[in-house]
């Protein structure tokens, strides 16, 4: 809410989980495990859930839902099965989409390893809107945990969502 209010930025009903695939039947039965958890969060909840790969090697869990809050719990949930099944080293970061007033959009990253967001607001031309990001922050910080270090705010382009 503070985003919209703030910054305009509206949820986009759109989230992902990005892992590194691994390989074996463990990663076999928890892809499984994970496929069961979302159709049953599908049918309970209305989010859907559909997966790919990305240019860098990258598996991507994109979820859709216009609530903002069953989004969240879906990507809890599929974070909280990889870690309790000993891949959350595998886990990259969590992305939640929101639209802006202008044409583009703005991201959320969570970073696993760091425990901290960052705002990603793409432009055409693998170009950043660094005025918004730097202003999302301002509007978060002290709401989420922010990543203080600017140099850990990676690009992540072309997300799947």
């Amino acid at each position: 809410m503070t985003l919209e209010a703030e910054a305009g930025c509206k949820p986009a009903g759109q989230a992902g989980v990005a892992f590194k695939p691994a390989s074996g039947q463990g990663f076999a039965e928890l892809n499984k495990e994970l496929n069961e958890l979302m159709e049953m969060s599908a049918t309970e909840f209305e989010t859907e859930l559909t997966t790919s790969e990305d240019s860098y090697g990258y598996r991507w869990a994109t979820l859709g839902d216009p609530d903002l809050g069953e989004l969240v719990t879906g990507v809890h949930l599929l974070n909280s099965t990889m870690e309790q099944r000993g891949y959350d080293s595998l886990l990259l970061c969590s992305v939640f989409r929101f639209r802006t007033e202008g044409a583009n959009d703005l991201y959320l990253v969570y970073l696993y390893k760091r425990a901290t967001f960052y705002p990603f607001a793409p432009l055409p031309g693998d170009r950043r809107d660094n005025e918004l990001e730097l202003r999302v922050r301002g509007i978060v910080d002290g709401e989420l945990p922010i990543e203080k270090d600017l140099a850990r705010w990676f690009p992540l382009w072309g997300i799947p969502l």
